[in-house]
């Protein structure tokens, strides 16, 4: 009876772990986040707390933004021009490889583009939108 109860056992543990297995497995996992294909300007997030260029350039209208994070800590981006923040924008990712898209309106005119985490305030580039 002990020896049957073993065997009984060590199957139903091998047939769990074979149900297990395909769930822990790559070719189920879902598909890496991407940006949306009708970006106009990507930025990325870089280490050392800037962003991957210090100067863009769009065309004026409804723009597209895709903010990729290839840090390992938590950025934002937000659109000021002058003193003033664009109403109704800010993109968040919190951990490398995190996206974030939007849209916002920008007419001609020169920006900047900041991070507003806080000590992150070296994370600045020119926006100019033609």
């Amino acid at each position: 009876m002990i020896r049957f109860a073993k065997s009984s056992l060590a199957l139903m543990s091998l047939v769990a772990f074979g149900v297990t297995l395909p769930a822990c497995s790559g070719s189920s996992s879902s598909p890496a986040k991407t940006l949306p294909t009708n970006i106009d300007l990507e930025v990325r997030a870089i280490n050392g707390l800037k962003f991957d260029q210090t100067s863009y350039e769009v065309v004026a209208g409804e723009t597209a933004i895709g903010y990729v994070n290839d840090d390992t800590i938590r950025h934002t981006l937000i659109v000021v021009q002058g003193d003033t923040k664009v109403s109704g924008f800010e993109l968040k990712v919190n951990k490398k490889g995190d996206i974030d898209s939007g849209s916002v309106p920008l007419a001609a005119g020169n920006y900047v583009l900041l991070c507003t985490v806080p000590g992150h305030q070296n994370m600045k580039a020119d926006l100019t939108v033609k």
